[in-house]
């Protein structure tokens, strides 16, 4: 079985939206990449960019985002991660003409929980993904192939809470990762299980934020919950 992908462009910013409506002026979106290119071969995996579609959407992203609060960008050290933190940001500038910084490379985005990347892909081709990630989840898989999977989304929700601590009012951190980043913290943090809630999208997102001295996690499928 296959995981479909979707466009969830519009859930993330319908999400973004919702929250600067109700007077949250930072946060932090950890969203995986645009659409992009696959290949079967582990060695190419971290070399795989956006295709046109891809690229696009990243562009539209970026000029379909509001003025204010202004926009940081991080990201994963592989291409397609890269790509699409630098297409959004030219997008936004394209529009409103403001410099946001350099992309920021993070390996905490990057997919550090897989040990052996030859194991983890022949298991994904041989069960398909979501067989794998249940396998991964329920800690059916040595910690020499995949890390372990809570400890995993305690570091991403560790690295994301730092991230909104860096943040000034009037500021988000825009942190482009992959689908495997964002499955951990639905699991383990909103209770979201993919085989009811389905695949990560390109362009999906989770957001964190503070109000009132407590940290919240929510995405577009879930309402906000206190981040442990």
């Amino acid at each position: 079985m296959l995981i479909k992908n979707e466009i969830r462009n519009k859930e993330t910013l319908s999400n973004i939206m919702h929250l600067i409506n109700n007077g949250i002026d930072k946060f932090v979106v950890i969203m995986r990449h645009s659409d992009r290119y696959f290949s079967k071969n582990a060695a190419m995996e971290p070399f795989m960019g956006l295709t046109e579609k891809g690229k696009d959407y990243a562009l539209n992203f970026g000029e379909e985002l509001p003025l204010m609060p202004r926009p940081k960008f991080f990201s994963s050290y592989f291409g397609r991660c890269i790509e699409t933190a630098c297409i959004i940001d030219k997008g936004y500038s394209k529009k409103y003409g403001a410099f946001n910084g350099h992309n920021v490379l993070n390996p905490d985005l990057s997919p550090f929980y897989i040990k052996n990347i030859e194991n983890a892909l022949k298991m994904v081709n041989e069960k398909g993904s979501p067989e794998f990630l249940r396998r991964w989840f329920n800690r059916d898989i040595s910690e020499k192939t995949m890390e372990n999977p809570k400890e995993t989304a305690d570091i991403i929700s560790n690295f994301l809470k730092d991230r909104l601590g860096e943040l000034n009012k009037e500021e988000i951190a825009i942190c482009v990762s992959h689908d495997w980043n964002l499955f951990p913290l639905k699991e383990f943090k909103l209770g979201l299980k993919h085989e009811e809630y389905g695949a990560v999208g390109f362009l999906e997102s989770l957001i964190v934020f503070e109000d009132k001295g407590s940290y919240y996690i929510t995405n577009y499928q879930k309402e906000p919950v206190i981040l442990t």
